[in-house]
């Protein structure tokens, strides 16, 4: 637990209140981590990540309620591993560390593991969390294709967590031969005209980096169908991804190509109440016109060796409440009146 007073949030109402199966009434918790973890070669430039992770799964596993869930927002490993050939061997090492945890963690995938891994191997690694996924029944317009990784899970009653595949649309990770690559490497050219497509210089629209990606067609009709699913049933939606898609909560830089397709599907629905991402390593928050709650994560890859960059989020009947470890800072998150619990 973080050192600093938390006399300043109001206790939890027991009324009405959210309640998970591994959590006290009224708080379920779920963790949130967003990390780069070095190789263990003699010239990388982080000195203890080993230790960063150890001490955020121990924090997790000594809360006195049980997390429902853990989120690893993407980046789990760096892509300098691959240099050294370690890509493999840094993972399992990460993998084994999660072992440890009491609860189930759920995986985004960011551009460092395109880095290390192509996509069809990422869908046959321990990095895939599909099998996590919650089945709607008599609703198949829910269930999310094989082309892109994005499910969605309940993991308390009432509370719908969407992950999504913001590599979709890139050309990390995928076969340079395919129609999806080139079909992507046009898109990105046709935006960014630089030799170096990691550079956003004299752009307009700076995200369109080699760095990040985007979501296709197809899968943001999905997420519409599942945020209609969610609206009708009165449910709140929490979305994970690893690029961000709010500009005002980050550099441009960051965000996903095609961040205003994806906030014109959210913004058209009122179940959704926050966005968790990670990619930044500065972090970033800003509340929407619509009171969606967009939160970029600190990444440990700028931590201090001292320091950590995790959080555990409290659920309550009108608000979460992320009460952040190190660089991560607390934050109060009110959803709209309309999407308060009744009590």
């Amino acid at each position: 637990m973080s050192s600093r007073d938390r006399a300043s949030f109001d206790p939890p109402s027991t009324s009405g209140a959210v309640s998970a199966s591994s959590g006290s009434e009224g708080e379920p918790l779920f963790p949130l981590r967003s990390m780069v973890t070095r190789s263990t070669n003699p010239k990388s430039r982080s000195p203890s990540p080993r230790s960063r992770r150890a001490g955020a799964i121990e924090h997790w596993n000594k809360e006195s309620s049980t997390p429902c869930c853990v989120l690893q927002l993407g980046d789990v490993i760096d892509g300098y591993n691959a240099q050294y050939r370690a890509s493999e061997k840094a993972l399992e090492r990460v993998m084994t560390t999660f072992q440890t945890l009491k609860v189930p963690v759920h995986h985004t995938w960011g551009n460092h593991e395109f880095y290390n891994f192509s996509r069809d191997y990422l869908t046959h690694s321990k990095l895939n969390s599909k099998f996590l996924q919650d089945q709607i029944a008599h609703h198949p317009e829910t269930v999310p294709s094989e082309n892109y990784y994005a499910y969605h899970f309940v993991p308390f009653p009432k509370f719908r967590f969407i992950l999504l595949d913001a590599y979709d649309m890139s050309v990390l990770g995928v076969d340079q031969s395919s129609p999806k690559y080139q079909q992507c490497l046009k898109m990105l050219k046709e935006h960014n005209p630089n030799a170096e497509l990691n550079s956003p210089q004299g752009l307009s629209e700076p995200q369109f980096v080699q760095f990040n990606g985007g979501f296709s067609q197809e899968q943001l009709n999905w997420l519409n169908e599942v945020l209609t699913f969610s609206d009708k049933n009165q449910e709140k939606v929490v979305i994970v991804s690893h690029l961000p898609i709010f500009p005002e909560a980050l550099n441009s830089v960051c965000l996903a190509w095609n961040y205003r397709d994806a906030l014109a599907v959210i913004w058209s629905h009122k179940c959704v109440v926050c966005f968790f991402a990670g990619h930044t390593h500065d972090g970033g928050y800003s509340e929407d016109p619509f009171g969606v709650h967009h939160v970029n994560l600190e990444g440990v890859i700028e931590t201090a060796p001292s320091s950590q960059a995790f959080g555990t989020v409290h659920v309550y009947p009108d608000r979460m409440v992320l009460r952040g470890e190190g660089r991560v800072p607390d934050r109060i998150m009110n959803y709209k009146k309309e999407n308060a619990f009744p009590r």
